[in-house]
């Protein structure tokens, strides 16, 4: 009898990891704390466990270009068309938003403070005030990049501009230590207790505008990728009970992340 429970017991424990995924997503659903009051909702939903590799955006579409996901859910959508375009991702699907925004100092010593990111940054650059760059092609270092752009100052500008090469929360932790200005997204902001003396500066600009779409491997190029469980996953992510949940997730009273899936 001992030998049928073992082997029963063993039946088991390979049907859960059968069925479960992995996803690459960006530090930003991680660091913000949505993933754990989303997973445990989707797991009982559908006992199907969700196992993520949070990484910047870029990295998370080369875990998919690879094959070593089954799911990516990231936020930088021009990336994420062209992973499609290319065949390593099915479809993409839109689940929610929220914004960036620019933070720094109270004592704002570049004199950003206001609703126009562009003219922030140039004032950033024009008194060579520090600057935390993720730098790690990461959903918020591709909007960096573009906002860096409209201001003609895309390269970055002497010393004062420092790329750590890390996710939100470590460059938030940077710009906590030294006053430095930094673009976050407004969930990991809200979920970041060191806050120090750093505001919130500039917010409320169109062009901070942040999406997050979700996106099946294709197993046309990885037969292994789970797709059944995986298309569960993205299904309930954009179902209205999965919309709810994430609707539901704030802190302090306030709303992280908006659905919108359509």
């Amino acid at each position: 009898m001992k030998v049928i429970a073992t082997v029963s017991l063993l039946g088991t424990g390979l049907l859960a990891q059968a069925q479960g995924i992995v996803v690459a997503s960006t530090t930003s659903t991680e660091q913000s704390g949505l993933f754990a009051h989303l997973l445990p909702a989707f797991q009982q939903a559908t006992g199907i466990a969700v196992k993520v590799v949070a990484l910047g955006t870029g990295q998370a579409l080369d875990m998919g270009r690879r094959g070593d996901a089954d799911v990516l859910f990231v936020h930088d959508q021009e990336a994420e068309e062209k992973l499609v375009a290319e065949g390593f991702a099915v479809r993409r699907y839109p689940v929610m938003y929220n914004d960036f925004i620019l933070v720094g100092a109270a004592n704002d010593p570049a004199k950003t403070k206001g609703g126009d990111i562009v003219q922030a940054l140039r004032k950033v650059a024009a008194g060579n005030a520090e600057f935390i760059s993720r730098g790690d092609k990461s959903g918020t270092h591709a909007a960096e990049l573009r906002f860096w752009k409209l201001a003609d100052t895309a390269v970055p500008y002497g010393a004062a501009y420092k790329a750590c090469g890390c996710g939100m929360g470590p460059a938030l932790n940077m710009a906590a230590s030294t006053g430095a200005y930094v673009l976050a997204d407004r969930g990991t902001w809200l979920n970041f207790k060191n806050r120090a003396d750093l505001r919130v500066l500039v917010e409320g600009d169109k062009r901070l505008f942040n999406q997050y779409g979700v996106m099946l491997v294709n197993p046309a190029r990885h037969p292994h990728v789970k797709v059944a469980e995986g298309q569960k996953f993205i299904d309930w992510l954009v179902s209205p009970a999965g919309q709810a949940v994430i609707a539901a997730y704030r802190i302090g009273g306030e709303q992280l992340f908006f659905p919108n899936a359509r």
